[in-house]
């Protein structure tokens, strides 16, 4: 006898997701996943007629057609189809193509949205449930025509002017520039020589307690140390004079709390704290929104939707957070009424802050249910939380001025904390930090907690310590840095920060060196022409303003098709001209010392969508290419090749034999001089040719 089938149809993103809302929903409701995008513009073509209004020619994609069928069985003989996908644009996009794809199947199709997964949240949205927002699916479809307009125009100009394969995208050529720019400000930087000198100063007590202060002002100006001679010459006069109290001032400051977190600070923490990329937090913290088994209460999400840029908290969240707060730390550290953080004007309120589902599951207690990596973002996050609606901190700062020989200044300066308020939960973390050693560890002493100073007081100088220090170039962006300054400037929204980092590695435009973004010489020439044909589009505030554009039609303020039409204007007679302006520079050949094994001619060096390779300067009469060697022999034995940078899915580096696959030798490192490697088999080879899944903007 067949099964009867339930009522209602729940058709979410992922399984992960289905398995945990299946468990909160009565018999009366069968929970499914679509694996994702059922629908999206064909990629063998643009799929977008600008004659009608931009009209997008949407497909089912390649991977979702088995998917589709067995939905659309799925769908049959139901009373209700309810779309519970992920609450934002993208997650709207996808239940209106599911929609448009089940509507045969004469069901009710209703949308639920709930920023957490847990059994309350669930039945709370199932009992509201609303029609879809057109307005946030033609946000979607706007920026998905926006990406797709720009990445099929400029890319095969690429092609033509650099070489096969390579893309351009609406974010990500702009988010390479910045990267590209900053390398261009480091490469012209000067350093400069300066000096520093502290004092360390002993009280004329039994404890002799010691006090570091450093040289501020010299005759009334502000102390400019630029020689090793003017060091020695100021540590001349000073030495052996006593030092006294000429100025002593404190004066009591509250630190408040943050706000709980948004996409774009969760990914900078994790990165400063754990070293985890913009994708991997993304990734962990899609297994902790989605459900974990928690013993006892099976499965549940343990963050709110992590894709936000809203600081608002629920007043359910804030009352059992100020209960947790009083029970476990007391009244003290509560406020007298709730902390409340305005989000910036482009946020969506009805979306949450990055929080705990509830602060009852403390880090303590989820440890034996977690990966080391869920535990530490979790922590993160719960401690950020619970912190948020904490008092703040009230810290007394003392400044201390000393003068020596009277015309020399030292500036000594102190903190001690009177009440730690949210610091007893969440301690922020310190910034990166470009100094040298000397000036990490003075900044370090200068931060300490003075002893008790009266003014007129005289202290013996015990020693004088000139430091040598050079200006410092900007640093190279990391993740953290890279999304806080896509933040700062309006570029992308949350959900693009990781994905955009992503493609441009994947692209080879760009690798990671010691954590830092360094620019491939590929990615500084596209980003070059680019710059050169598209100056405006390559603007950053360009960027940002088609972003409050398609912000503008999520509110219902402006309509999608006009600002595509806006768009699209100007940018096609750009492409027109750059067609025949944009300099070539696949002519511009590096050559070498190779023969074509085929022919016989020089070898070229060419640029690919992975990079420089190998190709015969016979073109087009010969093809004949080869991949570009370290010039390193490949370690196993009676293989002739050599060995070859490559990068994997993920976009990581690793080193294979050019033999391949004769040869599968991998290794993630080069060989030390007189090291004999022995290859990690324990890792399957990456095939060197990324094969996408999914189209990522710009592809073409």
């Amino acid at each position: 006898m067949a099964k009867k089938k339930a009522a209602s149809l729940v058709i979410v993103e992922s399984p992960a997701k289905a398995r945990t809302i299946n468990k909160y929903l009565g018999k009366d409701y069968e929970v499914t996943a679509s694996m994702g995008h059922v629908r999206d513009l064909p990629k063998s073509k643009i799929g977008i007629d600008p004659e009608k209004g931009f009209e997008p020619a949407y497909i089912v994609i390649q991977k979702a057609k088995k998917r589709v069928t067995q939905l659309k069985k799925d769908a049959k003989g139901r009373a209700h189809i309810y779309l519970a996908t992920d609450p934002d644009r993208e997650g709207e996009a996808i239940s209106w193509h599911l929609a448009y794809l089940l509507k045969e199947s004469k069901a009710k199709v209703l949308r639920v949205v709930f920023n957490e997964i847990t059994k309350e949240a669930i039945l709370k949205a199932f009992s509201h449930p609303r029609e879809i927002n057109q307005d946030l699916v033609d946000s979607q479809q706007a920026r998905r025509i926006l990406d797709r307009l720009f990445g099929y125009s400029l890319s095969p100009l690429l092609w033509k002017k650099v070489g096969k394969g390579l893309s351009a995208g609406r974010v990500q050529s702009v988010a390479l520039r910045l990267i590209v720019d900053r390398e261009k400000e480091i490469r012209n930087f000067t350093p400069e020589e300066y000096w520093t000198i502290t004092a360390r100063l002993t009280k004329q007590t039994p404890e002799k307690e010691a006090v570091f202060a450093e040289l501020s002002k010299v005759k009334g100006k502000k102390a400019e140390v630029w020689t090793e001679r003017q060091a020695n010459e100021i540590k001349t006069i000073i030495e052996g004079k006593p030092f006294s109290v000429v100025s002593l001032e404190s004066k009591k400051r509250q630190r408040k709390p943050q706000p709980p977190y948004i996409t774009s600070k969760l990914q900078q923490e994790a990165y400063q704290r754990f070293r985890f990329t913009s994708a991997r937090t993304m990734q962990i913290a899609q297994r902790l929104y989605e459900g974990v088994d928690i013993g006892g209460e099976d499965t549940v999400g343990l963050i709110t939707y992590m894709r936000t840029d809203s600081v608002h908290v629920s007043g359910d969240a804030q009352k059992e957070a100020r209960q947790f707060i009083s029970k476990n730390f007391g009244n003290d550290y509560v406020p007298e009424k709730p902390n409340v953080f305005r989000s910036k004007k482009a946020a969506q309120e009805a979306h949450e802050a990055v929080r705990p589902t509830s602060v009852k599951r403390t880090p303590e207690e989820m440890r034996s249910f977690l990966t080391a990596e869920e535990l530490k973002l979790y922590e993160l996050i719960w401690k950020k939380f619970v912190a948020s609606q904490m008092k703040g901190a009230i810290e007394e700062g003392t400044t201390v001025c000393f003068e020596c020989a009277k015309d020399y200044i030292f500036k000594a300066t102190g903190t001690r904390t009177l009440f730690p308020g949210f610091l007893a939960v969440y301690q922020e973390p310190k910034e990166e930090d470009e100094s040298d050693e000397a000036e990490k560890n003075a900044k370090e002493t200068r931060s300490r907690e003075l002893p008790a100073l009266t003014k007129g007081e005289i202290l013996d100088l015990e020693s004088l310590s000139p430091e040598q220090h050079f200006t410092k170039p900007p640093a190279r962006f990391n993740d953290a840095s890279l999304v806080k300054l896509l933040e700062e400037k309006g570029i992308g929204r949350p959900s693009t920060y990781a994905p955009t980092i992503q493609v441009i590695i994947l692209r080879n435009y760009v690798e990671r060196q010691n954590n830092a973004f360094m620019p491939t010489s590929l990615g500084e020439i596209v980003t070059k022409l680019l710059v050169a044909s598209f100056p405006k589009l390559l603007e950053p505030r360009f960027t940002a303003t088609l972003e409050e554009d398609l912000d503008e039609i999520e509110e219902g303020k402006r309509v999608w098709g006009q600002v595509v039409s806006e768009f699209y204007g100007p940018f096609t007679k750009q492409v027109e001209k750059a067609k025949t302006s944009m300099k070539s520079v696949k002519h511009e050949l590096e050559k070498t010392v190779e023969v074509c094994e085929t022919c016989g001619k020089p070898m070229v060096i060419r640029y690919g969508r992975f990079g420089r390779f190998l190709a015969c300067s016979g073109f087009p009469d010969c093809r004949n290419t080869r991949d570009l060697t370290t010039k390193i022999a490949c370690p196993r034995e009676n293989c002739e090749g050599k060995l070859v940078k490559r990068k994997n899915k993920k976009g990581s580096i690793f080193y294979g034999c050019s033999s391949f696959p004769k040869c599968d030798f991998i290794t993630n490192r080069l060989p030390k001089p007189g090291e004999k490697l022995v290859g990690e088999s324990n890792n399957p080879v990456p095939d060197p040719e990324y094969k996408k899944e999914d189209e990522v903007e710009g592809d073409a």
